[in-house]
């Protein structure tokens, strides 16, 4: 044996997986191909053939491999991340899930990895954005709940950082968003709930701050005018309420002589209350009083089969998030804007 070999023990065999923990020479020593090789195919490099990125990719993820972010960070100022910001209570009804889904599979066969960064509640929204962009903790940041005039947008145009909020803001630039066309879906429904015979409409709003909330009052308030109804915004509550404070308030109003008789609804967990109210005030959700509602999921229709609903995919606008943010990180800066149509298919 030549000291050039070394003893048995040093030595690796290929195809065989080496002990401790993997790096790019283990997958090299494994496939008999070059650690540059194996780096490029890790990161899907369309040079290479597919079967090799295929096969490379098929080891590490076997070996368990992880990048070393910190290396990839000093060498080429990317950490492959992806990071989504979400509130705890954003997995109700499936929300945050369904972005996550989508979001993944805009990511599928990149170099792009998901992080989900928890935004509780008594931390300001703009603390997690501030703490990823000074700290270079990802390449881009994905958030929802988007102001009128949001100071995380103001903070991420100003220092030229990757984003896409799921709502928009009414900045003079223009920034990469995903929408839904809240006005549109609040248009739509009141004219439903008018031609159901509705003489006064009313919805528990979001947040005023938030600009889907404008969005929703200008439909309400276009299509009433139309109509020839009335309409209210209710009072006391909004989305981020108890769904027992919601309750409530429906039973109280619906004892009113001056009660509406028509709900829209900006989300199914709301609308849960809602009907819950109408029906323990006396009405009968369908025929004595009428709702609509977006809905995200299949579920919440077995439950309430007297509302009528308008889909809203998560799932898709979770792939819209992450396709607009891989065009951003990129370098794109133009056409990053998407917004959802509603699609209204009434029961008759």
């Amino acid at each position: 044996m030549s000291q050039e070999e070394g003893p048995p023990a040093s030595r690796g065999k290929r195809g065989v997986k080496p002990s401790g923990r993997p790096t790019l020479k283990t997958i090299a020593q494994m496939t008999g191909l070059a650690v540059t090789t194996i780096s490029r195919a890790l990161n899907n490099a369309p040079e290479l053939a597919q079967d090799t990125r295929d096969r490379v990719q098929k080891i590490a993820a076997e070996i368990g491999y992880l990048p070393d972010r910190a290396a990839l960070r000093l060498k080429t100022g990317r950490t492959n991340v992806i990071s989504l910001i979400l509130e705890p209570d954003e997995q109700i009804y499936g929300f945050g899930t369904s972005l996550v889904t989508g979001i993944t599979e805009a990511l599928r066969n990149t170099a792009f990895h998901l992080v989900i960064t928890p935004l509780f509640r008594n931390v300001e929204p703009i603390e997690p954005i501030t703490h990823i962009v000074r700290n270079r903790m990802a390449d881009g940041v994905i958030f929802s709940k988007a102001e009128t005039f949001d100071e995380r947008i103001r903070f991420l145009i100003d220092n030229d950082f990757p984003f896409v909020s799921h709502g928009r803001s009414r900045w003079p630039e223009p920034h990469p968003f995903v929408d839904y066309d809240n006005e549109a879906y609040a248009y739509g429904a009141t004219l439903r709930l008018a031609a159901k015979g509705c003489r006064k409409v009313s919805i528990v709003l979001p947040d005023s701050a938030l600009t889907y909330t404008e969005h929703l009052k200008a439909g309400i308030e276009r299509a009433a005018r139309e109509t020839g109804i009335a309409y209210e915004f209710a009072a006391d509550v909004n989305l981020g309420s108890p769904t027992d404070a919601i309750r409530s308030y429906v039973i109280r109003r619906a004892k009113r002589p001056d009660a509406p008789d028509g709900y829209i609804c900006a989300s199914e967990v709301s609308a849960l209350a809602v009907t819950g109210g109408l029906t323990d005030a006396g009405l009968v959700v369908g025929k004595t009083a009428h709702v609509v509602t977006k809905q995200s999921s299949s579920m919440f229709a077995q439950f309430q089969p007297g509302a009528e609903t308008v889909q809203e995919d998560f799932v898709a606008a979770g792939r819209n998030l992450g396709s607009l943010l891989l065009r951003r990180i990129a370098g794109e800066t133009e056409g990053l804007q998407f917004v959802a149509e509603p699609k209204f298919e009434w029961k008759d």
